[in-house]
């Protein structure tokens, strides 16, 4: 299934999210004008978890060599459907977490859940010496802040039958369970069997930074703040008595 957008309007400009979309697409462009330098460069910026443990055998000393990656790989891609699909991604859920977490927190929330990400698959497969590049885990933290914060939008999502191609919407909360679940699948499948060291997609990855989205969101949101009106706001008239009202209203 490929989502195409969603129903969830956003009140406010993206500025984050576009931010972050331009610099992976700058990143990517400047993978492409490397040729053969480029599998350096991706050993270099992304995460390899072998390097990143035998690195932590010298202690602070390698602080820099070891958490750098951390943070790099998120930019890194490692081809054409590798970034495409993930800034679809993120540009489909990340408008709206933008919106109700605010900019500031956006950025800090995105990374959160892209360390998350990175730590759970270190950890899972730590004698790895493939590097681990791209934005999936932060992507997998925003869509699951989307599904706390909007489980009643909906998805227009291209989805394959057979031989045709039907646009449905259909809930977001589906959706993005429906992904998870093969995520969760995968990932269990290929450790299971052994096969985490050769698998293309860190399954866990996705795994640890949706999950972190789905916890850290309720620390990041801004709070639903309620709004006292008078009958005199209407051009009421007030009387000493306790017949105001109350509405729900949104803190910017």
């Amino acid at each position: 299934m490929i989502p195409l957008r969603d129903t969830e309007p956003s009140r406010t400009k993206p500025v984050v999210l576009k931010a972050i979309i331009a610099l992976d697409v700058i990143v990517f462009a400047y993978e492409l004008s490397l040729g053969p330098h480029l599998e350096a460069f991706v050993t270099r910026f992304g995460l390899v978890p072998a390097r990143y443990f035998q690195l932590a055998a010298y202690g602070p000393r390698e602080y820099v060599a070891r958490f750098f990656p951390v943070f790099a790989g998120m930019f890194v891609h490692g081809g054409w459907l590798h970034i495409i699909f993930n800034m679809l991604f993120l540009w489909i859920f990340g408008d709206n977490v933008e919106d109700r977490l605010g900019r500031v927190r956006f950025i800090l929330f995105y990374l959160l859940c892209g360390v998350a990400a990175a730590f759970l698959q270190l950890y899972v497969d730590p004698a790895s010496t493939r590097p681990m590049v791209g934005a999936s885990g932060a992507i997998a933290g925003v869509m699951g802040a989307y599904l706390v914060l909007f489980p009643r939008a909906r998805v227009l999502t291209l989805v394959p039958i057979f031989f045709f191609v039907q646009l449905i919407e259909i809930p977001a909360v589906f959706f993005l369970a429906f992904w998870f679940l093969v995520q969760f699948f995968s990932g269990t499948v290929t450790l299971l069997s052994g096969a985490q060291r050769a698998a293309p997609v860190a399954f866990w990855a996705h795994i640890g930074g949706f999950a972190a989205g789905v916890v850290l969101v309720k620390l990041f949101a801004r709070r639903i703040k309620p709004v006292t009106v008078s009958p005199a706001d209407f051009g009421g008239h007030t009387d000493g008595t306790s017949s105001d009202a109350t509405f729900g209203g949104q803190s910017r």
